[in-house]
Formats: structure tokens, sequence, C-alpha cells
């Protein structure tokens, strides 16, 4: 290796190591500003006194409205490049964290709730769209999954601060000040942006044409958005909706706290452990000769703990079970969107990432609607049975949908 070279490798690698870090500290500073709200947002009905299917109305109206933008947000990618989506929907999302406040103050509160998290949906599909392709732009096949690990882990090491940060103001200071909080985090998310985040996806000379409405159909799109689509239905859409009934239900408490502000510690202690494990997951299938072995071992854990959730009468027990959860979705995260990138052309990567956050987000948002009136009605049992089931099914679809598109159950990794 030249001398030339070698010093052109080094500064490609110190250029990744700064994007890289500029992404994850943006998107660190909008997941703590999502953590504050979400200990408060699942107990609404009796904060506002409204039914439990509308607080799952709210909590998936941003998943409903990000499902309708991440086409167009994908697409727009591809056209116009990175930096001004990612600025313009980290200051869309402060701005829908107002709504919260206002909530609180005027008259019918369900409405401001519903409205601000349909705002914030649309301004985390720019968001995730553009973090995403940026990871792929300045990694390769040997740093890619480390890399989306890292991004995917600064919104949840910024989210499980938050949880537990928004579960002790609210009960000591009031929600109002938990909003108050939140909203602040996510405008300094904004400005980090606005000052840290450079153009990685196209030039002054190369903008394409993008149709609005254009979604990557290719077998890998599909195939990672239904794993997606089971990962993030059981894991937001059931577990994050269901916990504080769960422990006001089951008389659990930590810290002296409630069931609102214990939740907030038991989703911190899910979100670190998926956290930690994303970026271990996407660094390890880096490292070996194929991501598939990865996705599966996770998507076992990820079921492992549901299991275990299910049957958890302690402490203790809750603990565990909510960490095999957040490992098993973490350590899902990073590979599976590496994978999508290895097997996507880079310049429909932005579609391909809108595909899989429409699938996500049909995921997270469906799992409220279904899984709080069936809790009212059933119990947590069969919720949490169902929720074991489908890694498993998600890693039959895997299986399927990647020996279709390579001929291999185990492609290798180009290194």
């Amino acid at each position: 290796m030249s001398r030339t070279l070698g010093r052109r490798i080094a500064a490609h690698v110190r250029h990744e190591h700064v994007v890289i870090g500029a992404v994850v500290l943006s998107t660190f500073f909008i997941g703590f500003g999502g953590g504050v709200v979400f200990p408060i947002l699942p107990n609404l009905g009796e904060i506002i006194g409204i039914s439990p299917l509308l607080v799952g109305v709210i909590l998936s109206a941003n998943r409903f409205s990000r499902l309708f933008a991440n086409a167009p947000a994908g697409a727009l990618v591809d056209r116009i490049g990175t930096r001004a989506p990612m600025v313009v929907g980290m200051f869309v999302q402060g701005v829908a964290t107002t709504g919260y406040v206002v909530a609180l103050v005027a008259p019918f509160p369900e409405g401001w709730f519903v409205l601000a998290r349909v705002c914030w949906g649309l301004g985390s599909a720019l968001v995730f769209a553009t973090a995403f392709t940026v990871a792929a732009d300045v990694g390769d096949d040997g740093s890619r999954g480390t890399n989306m690990g890292l991004v995917r882990g600064g919104v949840l090491f910024g989210f499980p601060s938050g949880v537990v940060l928004g579960g002790i103001v609210s009960e000591l200071a009031g929600d109002l000040w938990a909003f108050v909080l939140a909203t602040a985090f996510a405008f300094l998310a904004s400005g980090a942006a606005y000052l840290l985040i450079p153009e990685t996806h196209v030039d002054g000379e190369s903008r394409r044409s993008v149709k609005p409405w254009d979604l990557n159909t290719s077998l890998p799109a599909l195939t990672v958005g239904l794993v997606n689509f089971a990962v993030l239905f059981v894991y937001i859409g059931a577990l994050l909706s269901t916990l504080v009934l769960l422990l006001d239900a089951r008389g659990f408490g930590v810290l002296g706290l409630g069931s609102q502000g214990s939740s907030g510690v038991f989703m911190a202690v899910t979100v670190l452990s998926a956290g930690a494990f994303m970026f271990a997951g996407g660094y390890v299938s880096d490292r070996w000769a194929s991501r598939v072995p990865v996705l599966l071992g996770f998507l076992l854990v990820l079921c492992l703990g549901f299991v275990l959730l299910a049957r958890a009468r302690s402490i203790e027990a809750l603990t565990f079970a909510c960490v095999c959860i957040g490992a098993g979705q973490g350590g899902v995260s990073g590979p599976l969107l590496a994978l999508l990138a290895d097997l996507t052309p880079g310049e429909q990567m932005g579609r391909a990432v809108g595909t899989n956050n429409v699938f996500g987000d049909i995921g997270g948002g469906l799992g409220p609607v279904v899984t709080l009136p069936v809790v009212d009605v059933s119990g947590f049992w069969l919720v949490y049975v169902v929720c074991a089931a489908l890694p498993v099914l998600a890693g039959v679809v895997l299986l399927a949908g990647v020996h279709r598109e390579t001929g291999q159950l185990l492609p290798a990794v180009e290194l």
C-alpha cells in the first residue's frame, strides 16, 4: 500500500467517525426529548380521563402519520440529500413537543395530543430516513453494521435518560414541567443537527428526479421491513405501551415511585439493554461471515424475553425480562439495517429506508391500538404469548427472503 493511499484511507476513516458522531449526538438529544414524555403518555387515561382505545390512538398517531410520510421522506433524501431534511425534521419534532405543553392548558386536550403526535411523526420520518442513509453513505461492508448500531443507539441512549427523568419530573414537579423539558431537548437536537450534520448523499450536480411516493419494493426491502414490523409491534406496540399498566396490576414499584415513575425506570433498563446490544450486534455482524445468524440469535432472545415477561411475578424476574427484550430488539436493529444496505444500491437507499420505516410504523402503530384494549378485556398473558411467537415467525420470513434473493441461507458479508 502506497503512503498516499494510506493517507486517503485514514482521512476517510476520520471523516466517517466525525459524521457518525455528529448524527449520534443529534439523535441522542431528540431521543432524550422523546423519552421524557413516554412514561406519561400511556397514563393519559388517568390524567385527562379518556378511554384506553383513545390512549392507544394518541400513542399510535405519530406512527400512522409517519407511515404516510416515510415514502416521500425517503424519496426526498434520494433527490435533495440528507442535511436539509434532517435539520427540518428535528425542528418539526421540537414544534410538535410544544403541543404537549399546550394540551395540558388548553380545552380539548386529547385533540392537541393527537395533533402533536401527528406532527412528531412527520418530523421523525425525515430524521430516520436521513440518519440511516448517512450511516450507509459513509460506511462500507466492514463498518456498516457498526454505524447503523451507533446511530440507532444515539436515539436509544437518549431515550432511557429521558424516560427516567420524565417519570421523576412528572411525579415531583408535574406533567407540565416534564413536557417543557422534552421541548427544550427537542429544539436542542435541531440546533445540533444544523451545526454538525454535513451533506453525504448528493452534491449540487447530482440531484435526481424522484417521485415523492416512490417506495423501494425490492425483495430485500420487503423482507427487512416485515422483520422490522414484528420487532416494533412487540417492543413499542406491546411492551412500552402496556408496561405502566402491568406494574399497576401486579403492584410493582421501585425507588419509592408509583407505577408511572417506575415504568420510566423499567423502560430505561429495557432501552439501555437495547442500546448496548444495538452496537454489539452491528459490530459482531460486520466481523462474522454472515449477518443472518446474528439476527436469528437476537430474534430468539426477544422471544425469550416475552415468555419471561408473561411469567414475571417479582421485580427481579421483570427486570431480567426487560433486559432480554431490550437485548433482542437492539441486537436485531443494527444488523438488520446493515443487511438492507448490503443488498440495496446506494442511490436507492433513502427509499429502502423509507420502506423499512413504513413496515416498522405499521407494527408500532397497530401495537397500542390492539394490545391496550385486549389487555383491558383479557389481561396480559395472551398479549405477551403472541408477542413471543412473532419474532420466531420473523426469523422464518428473514430466512425465506434472504434465500430467495441470494440463493443462500447465510449470505456472506463482503469485507
